[in-house]
């Protein structure tokens, strides 16, 4: 879980209306223009240049210009593809984030419960559990400013918390009954955030691992899960991919080539100058070349996880589970401006081992913005046969095997979505972050009997009981939530489930949640019955 991040719990919706896409992006780009380019775009330049210098100088009220070059920018971008944009400087850093694998402040994971700050937990070896901030400590003040019941919203969080290393904050803390309030001052520092979400036995062979997104840190995260797992007799492995918006190349390559043997092509680039064509195979001997693999996608599944999947099934080494893939198969390149801004500008396109382009077309912005929604609406989440692919697009995978370019990773085995597993008054409780207090408070008011329990034990045998459920619902009339007895009885099995796997999460954090959480994971479950498939593909080309 990411410092300064509103903590996050995953509930059951019928369609994923929103996703953040990183792109497939190199690192350290840098350009030049050649002198013919540069002579040509002088006469362009002028004009844009004259235009806004008499806006300036003649402009009837007082104009901001940096406001007008940024927009100009951000229109001109906005004419080519859907992932070429403008970062301005101000708004950097924090694009970068998430990319980056680490980023500087006190090291909490909080929540905003009742208008005030409440530690979640203090992230293990940041500043703030050095300094003995606890699990449920209020942040009344920062900096001697109040900032309990003042309306703090979770940027507002972010922006008087974070801060470069070797800075420092005052916090002042309420904790339990205590009348006076603890100060703190914190000496921010490098706070490490995590892509790889969950790593843990199914059963006595089968491995999970769940990669969030492809940051700077995702291919050094994987390995030391692979190691952990490989240490508890794994030998059959499940690559969750679902929800992955992609991220690094390179990490996406390391990754691929630690399950393809031998040279073979994982992904190849090309633009419109042959500068920005590239190739990558499979170069060293990887940690799983042999066992059984399935990897899981489906529609929120974009630009590397795709380079990861498609790279696996066109070389015939994993079975791809799930539905189809978002269909971003274009290559950005950040660029730094003079002023500390960026553009991000797409320079290629990537091509599976094949030969198939995966980016699905984009001549109408608005159909590719409302591509997920359309596919809904048409029945493609819950029907295979939903789904028509142009015949001139057809490619093969190196045993023979049918597969198809122009609009994502189409799975071998196709899951549709299951919208049976929905509450709409379990969705109104994660909302108003009913469920997220009352899981919190439980497990603090019960945390010596639930540290004296095994995970196993936990998994096991704890039970959810009818007088917990009351007390969710009680909760949520304190937020306004109208209870809906009829909803929590009939879904008593979701409810308890995502009570249990949230209490879970607050002990043993995301590897504790997931195990719980993934019963409702609908690809994965059927995934699980499927390695006989994977066993079968044509391994005398691996």
């Amino acid at each position: 879980m990411s410092e300064y991040q509103n903590t996050k719990y995953q509930i059951r919706l019928p369609i994923i209306l929103a996703i953040g896409l990183a792109a497939g992006i190199f690192l350290g780009a840098t350009f030049s223009e050649s002198p013919n380019i540069q002579n040509d775009l002088n006469k362009d330049i002028q004009k844009f240049k004259e235009v806004l210098t008499l806006i300036d100088k003649n402009y009837v009220d007082e104009v901001n210009t940096e406001e007008l070059v940024e927009d100009a920018i951000e229109h001109m971008l906005g004419k080519l593809d859907p992932h070429s944009y403008y970062i301005s400087a101000k708004d950097k850093v924090e694009a970068n984030e998430e990319l980056q694998g680490n980023f500087e402040g006190i090291g909490v994971e909080f929540n905003i419960f009742r208008d005030t700050i409440v530690v979640v937990t203090p992230l293990s070896g940041g500043p703030s559990e050095a300094l003995g901030i606890q699990s449920g400590d209020q942040i009344i003040k920062i900096d001697g400013k109040d900032v309990a019941g003042v309306g703090f919203t979770n940027r507002d969080v972010q922006k008087h918390l974070k801060g470069p290393k070797g800075s420092k904050v005052t916090v002042s803390i309420k904790r339990g009954n205590r009348k006076s309030l603890i100060d703190y001052e914190i000496i921010r520092d490098k706070i490490p955030q995590y892509s790889v979400d969950a790593s843990y036995m199914i059963d006595d062979e089968i491995g999970y691992i769940k990669i969030s997104r492809f940051a700077a840190t995702t291919y050094e995260e994987f390995m030391q899960a692979m190691l952990k797992l490989k240490e508890q007799g794994m030998d059959k492995l499940i690559l969750d991919l679902q929800g992955n918006g992609g991220g690094y190349m390179n990490q996406a390559i390391n990754i691929a080539d630690e399950f393809i043997a031998g040279n073979k092509k994982i992904v190849y680039t090309q633009g419109k100058e042959s500068r920005f064509n590239s190739q990558a195979n499979s170069q060293r001997e990887g940690m799983f070349e042999k066992g059984e693999l399935i990897v899981l996608v489906n529609e929120g599944s974009a630009s590397a996880s795709e380079i990861v999947s498609g790279a696996l099934q066109d070389n015939d080494r994993a079975l791809i589970v799930g539905r189809r893939s978002f269909g971003k198969g274009l290559v950005q390149a950040p660029i730094d401006l003079t002023d500390g801004s960026e553009v991000r500008i797409t320079i290629s396109r990537y091509y599976t081992p094949s030969g198939r382009s995966i980016q699905k077309p984009y001549d109408d912005k608005e159909d590719y913005s409302a591509d997920l929604i359309a596919r809904y609406n048409n029945g493609e989440f819950f029907s295979a046969d939903s789904i028509h692919f142009n015949d001139s697009l057809k490619y093969e995978t190196t045993s023979g095997r049918i597969v198809y370019g122009g609009g994502g990773i189409m799975p071998d085995y196709f899951v549709p979505l299951d919208t049976s597993a929905n509450s709409a008054y379990l969705n109104r409780l994660f909302v108003k972050n009913v469920i997220q207090e009352y899981v919190f408070n439980y497990a603090n008011e019960n945390k010596a009997k639930l540290d004296e329990m095994s995970y196993k034990d936990f998994y096991d045998n704890f039970q959810v009981t009818e007088t917990m459920r009351m007390g969710l619902a009680t909760k949520g009339k304190e937020y306004g939530v109208k209870p809906d007895y009829e909803d929590m009885r009939k879904n008593k099995d979701l409810f308890n489930l995502h009570i249990k796997a949230q209490i879970a999460r607050q002990i043993w954090k995301n590897d504790g949640f997931y195990p719980i959480f993934n019963q409702t994971n609908e690809v994965l479950q059927q995934a699980i019955q499927m390695f006989d498939e994977a066993e079968n593909l044509d391994r005398s080309k691996l």
